[in-house]
Parts: structure tokens; sequence; C-alpha cells
């Protein structure tokens, strides 16, 4: 006799829908689908902003986090600047001062600029 003998975890894994081995299991797999605001209806608000040691960041605010993938949207603002960047909240930063190439890009994508 086992030391789990007996016990939920002797047995093999169960789907939580169908309580079936997950061997045996037909449900299909659960997609989780987000519904994003369209960029058309959105105004990303630019600023430069000057931090530690006198260093320049572009910063982009007014696109909320629920309503957009920012991490996507993060990725293609870096490669199209050539730049690291982050994500604070509901705010993307864009190292350097990057305004006019950050501008062409959200245009591009549909976003509308300020």
């Amino acid at each position: 006799m086992g030391l789990l003998s007996g016990t939920i975890f002797d047995r093999p894994p169960h789907c939580e829908r169908c309580d079936l081995p997950e061997n045996d299991c037909k449900c299909p797999p659960e997609t989780v689908t987000r519904a994003f605001v369209a960029p058309q209806r959105q105004t990303a608000k630019l600023s430069t902003e000057k931090r530690k040691k006198g260093k320049l960041v572009t910063v982009i605010r007014g696109l909320a986090a629920a309503d957009n993938d920012l991490p996507a949207l993060l990725t293609q603002l870096k490669n199209a600047c050539g730049a690291g960047g982050t994500i604070d909240i509901d705010m993307i930063e864009i190292q350097g001062d990057q305004i006019e190439r950050v501008q062409k890009t959200l245009r591009q994508l549909g976003y509308q600029v300020r």
C-alpha cells in the first residue's frame, strides 16, 4: 500500500467538465477570447518626461490595459523605435525622445494621437 493510496492524489487526472480520465476525455479545449476596443475609438496621449540622471522617456497614456493588448503594442513600438521600453499600469514608456516615430506607428495601427 502506497503513501497516497486511497486519496485524490492516487487516481490519474480527470477532466473537470466530464469527470473522465484526461486520456479518454472528448471535451473541446476551453478558449479564452478577449474583446478589445478598436484602435479607431481610442486616443493615445504622447509626452516626453525626464527621468533620473536626465534621461528622456516617451510616455504613451490613455490606452487602458483592459481594452488593449499592451504587451503586443509595446513590442511593435520598441521595434519601430529601435529602443527599449516597459509597461507601467496603463502607461507605456519608450526610452529616448521618440515622439515622431511612436506617433507615426500608432497612426499606422489606427489609433488617434494627441
